[in-house]
């Protein structure tokens, strides 16, 4: 770890923050000049500290520790570009449309690639009433179920939990081709273009 480079860090996250080093101190219960020794880079916060402070500037620990916050380019953010994050404990299911840090159940959670599907993960999609009626023939026990199946576009994701001991059948409305992800809890994450 860099002191030099978290102690600027640590000045640029205050100033941004409209924070004086004796707001953050008082936040803290330490002293504003503990707060100035870490922006000069003469010491570094103590590790249980850490945590209160990345929540007083609003970054992660990861952040700090770092000393840099990465930039990373500007991205269009398209819906069919869409990452799925999946909570292996809750079975949270959080999207984001580009990668971002996502924690869930005290764990960090990597996004799910999707697969293309096998003879058992491959969805049957008939055209009824203008309308795609899907369904897969799939075990819906309950520790072996798909658990969402989302239509993605470039401007709209549509998602429909599903539960354990349900039947693996639900709608879409029609919208041309698309691709359709679906989540088993043991296998993962599958894509199939419709």
């Amino acid at each position: 770890m860099d002191n030099q480079k978290i102690g600027v860090l640590l000045s640029n996250l205050r100033k941004e923050n409209n924070f004086t080093q004796k707001q953050v101190a008082e936040k803290m219960q330490i002293s504003d000049k503990t707060v100035s020794k870490w922006e000069r880079g003469e010491g570094l916060p103590d590790i249980s500290l850490l945590s209160e402070l990345a929540d007083i500037f609003s970054v992660s620990v990861d952040v700090l520790l770092s000393g840099k916050i990465e930039k990373k380019a500007r991205r269009s953010g398209r819906m069919d570009g869409t990452r799925f994050y999946v909570c292996p404990y809750c079975s949270n299911i959080i999207l984001a449309s580009n990668e971002t840090g996502i924690i869930c159940c005290d764990q960090k959670l990597q996004p799910q690639f999707a697969q293309k599907p096998d003879e058992t993960h491959t969805l049957i999609v008939e055209h009824i009433d203008g309308e795609k009626y899907v369904t897969m023939k799939h075990d819906m026990t309950k520790e072996h179920y798909i658990s969402f199946v989302a239509q993605a576009s470039k401007e709209k994701i549509e998602m429909i939990k599903q539960y354990p001991e349900w039947e693996m059948a639900l709608r879409f409305p029609m919208r041309g081709m698309q691709n359709i992800y679906f989540y088993c809890t043991e296998h993962g994450l599958f894509c199939q273009n419709i």
